[in-house]
């Protein structure tokens, strides 16, 4: 399992009954793989996994894998209301052919950390994959303190990561300070990513990449190479679309923005419902911006100079 470099939580693609559209899917997923992306993440909150079916959670490991696993790492996210369903899960995602899983806390129940640890330690200890642990207090309101990670990492080997996404780029230092390079820290905020790679982050959950893969694998490599002069000029066109990962529409924001670049539709389970509206013209707007003004890719700039 490969946690460094640009790893797309890829978006659930509905066909017009909204049920799975598993050939685009095989198509996305190529596609950003293509682009330079070091893995995938299915089945995470943008992966919309909380309105999915168990059965169909499955199916679309299946396809990630089939589509991409000989290339990259498939990570399938681990979310479940039943402790004991999250565990069902993680195994059977292992026989599915995935190369790790990353953890989420309860989506509904916001337990203290004696209740927390023990539900993630139960996921840990089901399989032998390397798993990544999921931070995202803002949202889940749960929040994993560093102590608190670090506590996990001495007891669990197979703890490998953690998706860092309380917004507060001191975490990632914090993290390190108590244990330095024993967890690969990864960024989950798409508008903090060149502020997390200058302390330490090793790679980005992305969730913009669905729809600008080249210009995050950009970005990204700038930044890890320490050239921020080339990956601030990125960062200051991408950041109105890199924002949009983090408010509460941001599946319709994201599914918006692949629908508007042509990969991709717009559609969401119930009970998300598509933008319309004000809300929807402004979206289009940034997006049509940002899509008239985009800086030309690495690639294309090296096969300009040759």
């Amino acid at each position: 399992m490969n946690w460094t470099g640009v790893i797309p939580a890829i978006t659930t693609c509905f066909d017009q009954n909204y049920k799975i559209d598993h050939g685009f899917m095989t198509k996305h997923c190529r596609w950003v793989v293509e682009s330079g992306c070091t893995g995938i993440v299915p089945l995470g909150s943008l992966g919309e996994g909380s309105t999915l079916e168990y059965a169909e959670k499955l199916a679309v490991v299946e396809t990630c894998v089939r589509a991409v696993g000989s290339q990259v790492p498939v990570a399938a996210a681990i979310a479940s209301l039943r402790t004991a369903e999250a565990v069902d899960l993680a195994k059977a995602a292992a026989d599915k052919g995935c190369s790790g899983l990353m953890i989420l806390p309860p989506y509904v129940y916001r337990g203290d950390w004696r209740e927390m640890k023990s539900h993630v330690a139960a996921v840990l200890r089901a399989t032998k994959l390397p798993c990544m642990l999921y931070n995202n207090p803002v949202s889940y309101g749960t929040d994993f303190l560093p102590e608190q990670i670090a506590e996990l990492a001495h007891e669990h080997a197979n703890l490998a990561s953690v998706k860092e996404s309380s917004t507060d780029v001191r975490r990632v230092t914090a993290i390190r300070s108590l244990l330095g390079n024993r967890l690969a820290i990864l960024v989950g905020v798409d508008d903090a990513i060149v502020e997390g790679i200058r302390v330490g982050a090793v790679g980005w959950i992305a969730g913009l990449v669905n729809a600008f893969p080249q210009e995050s694998v950009d970005l990204f490599n700038f930044a890890a190479v320490g050239d921020f002069d080339k990956a601030f000029c990125i960062y200051k066109w991408f950041l109105p679309l890199l924002r949009m990962d983090t408010v509460p529409k941001f599946v319709q924001l994201i599914k918006l923005a692949q629908e508007e670049v042509g990969m991709g539709n717009a559609r969401v389970r119930a009970p998300r419902l598509e933008l319309v509206g004000e809300e929807l013209a402004e979206a289009k707007a940034i997006i049509r911006r940002a899509m008239e003004t985009r800086p030309q890719s690495r690639a294309a700039q090296e096969a300009a100079r040759s």
